[in-house]
């Protein structure tokens, strides 16, 4: 329990050290619809996903805010947490003497190896001024993501017994850990028009963003949450999204490219270090020097859907794969499916799907949610993510517009 606690605390550390944060679309009511909002957003909602939408509005609606949005998602598929657990305990008795569960031991290290969790967390605002001339949104954005994954030993090669080398591995065997905070403001601008009689928007959002990484490295029961915020480092930087949004009737079309301006961050360099195994005096491991790369690189999103007043139903699809860190298991390129059925301007019943195409062992995630609007003075979003009993989402927004 306690590498457990360790390692969840290590996940939120990393997370929560930006101050706010979460996924690169924070707002319950694209959650709950999958993660979709390319076609489907609405004017408060654009700059998340395509600014073009910032042009789209209801002739009633001359000012809206969002006050704000909250998300938290947690993520261990291959129950990583669980396993750590059980194998600091496990490799305890080893080093006590104990040796009767080094079979178990060494079936508990093939099922970490390569595991990864992930914690992500995050908050927006926004202020919009929709209107026929230039239609405006002020946002400010905060997300998080950090991710554990275990780094497994296999070269033990005891003097004592070669018996003791699943132990000997598992214990030189290690935890790596990464994160990045983007804080963020920008003001979306959009503008819809009609050309050759077809109905198009579109939009920019130049922004200002601040982005922080995190490295972290150690041996599976030896690892110290305390160390995490002595290794991080944050740059400044000018960046820009653009979406563009055909219609006609209820069927739309759009596409969006988010953080046009390429970036590569190098995260602080960790030192290498030599780790001797207290089962076996003879046998080391030697971890080298640790530093990542992350890259900031534009995501191209393409969206189809029917958007009506009273229902709608949109796909979303990344055209590419984000790498983000280099050689760390964060790669994302995700399709999303999501509808919306509205109950007399009252209440939304909200589902959706998403799956991350980027690895083939990734379960699919179903999300649901509700919008409350009573008597339309404000509106309230709820949503939800799962994925399987170790990986699950929660998601908040509060909207008014008059």
């Amino acid at each position: 329990m306690e590498n457990k606690i360790k390692l969840l605390t290590l996940s939120i550390a990393l997370a929560t050290t930006s101050a706010s944060a979460a996924n690169y679309a924070i707002e319950a009511r694209g959650d709950a619809m999958g993660g979709v909002g390319v076609v489907s957003a609405n004017f408060l909602t654009a700059p998340f996903y395509n600014p073009a939408i910032t042009a789209i509005y209801r002739r009633n609606d001359d000012v809206g805010m969002i006050t704000p949005s909250l998300g938290l998602s947690y993520s261990d598929e291959h129950m990583m947490v669980d396993d750590l657990d059980k194998a600091a305990g496990l490799i305890d008795s080893a080093i006590g003497g104990d040796y009767s569960n080094i079979s178990e031991l060494e079936t508990t290290l093939a099922a970490l190896d390569g595991d990864i969790a992930k914690l992500e967390f995050g908050g927006v605002i926004a202020f919009a001024i929709p209107n026929r001339f230039i239609a405006a949104n002020l946002v400010g954005k905060a997300y998080a993501e950090s991710f554990a994954q275990t780094d497994v030993y296999s070269g033990a090669n005891s003097s004592i017994d070669a018996a003791l080398n699943p132990a000997i591995n598992a214990e030189l065997s290690g935890v790596k850990a990464v994160g990045v905070g983007v804080t963020e403001v920008g003001l979306s601008l959009a503008k819809y028009q009609t050309f050759l009689g077809q109905h198009i928007a579109f939009g920019i959002t130049p922004k200002l963003q601040r982005i922080y990484t995190y490295v972290y490295q150690a041996n599976i029961n030896n690892y110290d949450i305390k160390d995490v915020r002595d290794n991080g480092t944050g740059e400044t930087m000018f960046n820009i999204d653009a979406g563009f949004l055909w219609f006609y009737g209820p069927l739309r079309v759009g596409i969006a490219a988010m953080n046009i301006v390429s970036r590569d961050i190098t995260t602080q360099s960790l030192p290498g270090s030599t780790v001797t195994s207290q089962i076996d005096a003879s046998q080391s491991r030697t971890f080298s020097p640790v530093s990542y790369d992350y890259q900031m690189r534009p995501l191209y999103t393409v969206g189809v859907g029917l958007i009506g007043d009273y229902a709608s139903l949109s796909v979303d699809y990344d055209l590419n794969e984000e790498e983000r860190y280099t050689n760390f298991n964060d790669n994302t390129q995700m399709v999303r499916v999501g509808g919306e059925i509205d109950i007399l301007r009252q209440l939304k019943l909200r589902a959706g799907w998403n799956r991350n195409l980027a690895y083939d062992d990734l379960d699919d995630t179903i999300t649901a949610g509700i919008g409350l609007s009573p008597l339309n003075l404000f509106q309230l979003d709820i949503g939800a993510s799962y994925t399987n009993e170790n990986s699950m989402g929660a998601y908040i927004n509060f909207l008014t517009s008059y």
